[in-house]
């Protein structure tokens, strides 16, 4: 374990995965302290408010103690500056992400020369769980109980009810 290094592992979650969470769990075993950094996500349509995502992430991670949630919005870059941060975990599911993942990691490399990338891959159970399909899948009334939380279906299932898409 890398001593006193802080590892930001940025995304939407929008909701967040067994797949998000599992590589949570392998990055404590890698740094001190992760803190989940939740995107105010203005690029992406969020079905989940970033209220609703923050409080998703941190009972999902509340087990970990090691584990901190905090929103952030604009450059990341900037968040993981003030905050100390020395590593940016990213999830790989397939073959399919490495390609945009490679050129964000350079980009983040140009920004934060300081910072490294470390690419975490998922239990082999989770590697083709994705936010977008959960939703889609919920959306269209399907089960999402093998890709989510408990805890994440149930505010799932209350935000598919609420949108009226049951």
């Amino acid at each position: 374990m890398a001593k006193g290094v802080i590892a930001v592992y940025p995304g939407t979650f929008d909701p967040m995965t067994l797949g998000h969470e599992d590589v949570v769990r392998r990055a404590i075993q890698l740094f001190d302290r992760v803190i989940v950094a939740v995107a105010a996500g203005h690029h992406k349509k969020a079905m989940f408010t970033l209220q609703e995502r923050i409080e998703m992430a941190r009972v999902v991670t509340e087990p970990f103690k090691q584990v901190d949630v905090e929103s952030f919005s604009g450059l990341l870059r900037d968040f993981v500056v003030a905050r100390g941060g020395k590593a940016m975990v990213r999830g790989l599911r397939a073959v399919t992400d490495f390609d945009y993942e490679f050129q964000l990691a350079g980009m983040n490399r140009s920004l934060m020369p300081d910072v490294e990338t470390v690419f975490l891959t998922p239990s082999d159970k989770y590697q083709f769980i994705s936010s977008t399909f959960v939703r889609e899948i919920a959306v269209l009334g399907g089960e999402v109980d093998k890709f989510v939380s408990p805890t994440v279906q149930q505010k799932l299932m209350e935000k598919v009810r609420s949108l009226g898409r049951e």
